[in-house]
């Protein structure tokens, strides 16, 4: 799939993850194509599902939560299902992945303070065993498309 998306499309990712909202007329300019070419391309890209949506990028700070957290758990044998759907309903995980090694689960936390993270380990427990690693900061670096395609810049 990935060898029927040409440079036009790369670009065209590349500048939707920089900022989604840009205009048709911006990306336009920016692929040397019309907006209804442009158009055209993103809703193909959207009907493939190589576009799956538009986010906001949120700042968890400005809402009040300052702890951020990579949580591991180590599930208990039987405990999977239990555990997912108890994970589907937690506003707190928001990211939340099954890994190899050691550890069953990897997740991305955000608490307002380490009262609230000890509450959420100490009812992980219930699931397996835990190690947690609080986020002191993170280095920023590209992401998606362009990580991935770096002649694009």
């Amino acid at each position: 799939m990935i060898d029927r998306i040409d440079k036009i499309d790369k670009k065209i990712l590349a500048l939707l993850q920089e900022n989604a909202r840009n205009p048709l007329k911006h990306l336009a300019a920016k692929v040397f194509l019309s907006s209804p070419a442009v158009s055209s391309r993103i809703l193909k890209l959207e009907k493939r599902g190589i576009i799956r949506g538009y986010h906001a990028d949120i700042d968890p700070a400005s809402l009040g939560y300052h702890l951020q957290a990579f949580v591991n758990l180590t599930l208990e044998s039987g405990d999977k299902e239990d555990f997912i759907n108890f994970a589907k309903h937690c506003d707190h995980i928001i990211e939340c992945h099954c890994t190899t090694g050691h550890n069953s689960i990897l997740m991305k936390v955000l608490f307002c303070n380490t009262k609230e993270l000890d509450d959420f380990v100490t009812e992980l427990e219930h699931y397996g065993s835990t190690d947690t690693h609080i986020i002191f900061s993170t280095i920023e670096k590209p992401y998606g498309i362009q990580s991935l395609y770096p002649e694009l810049d």
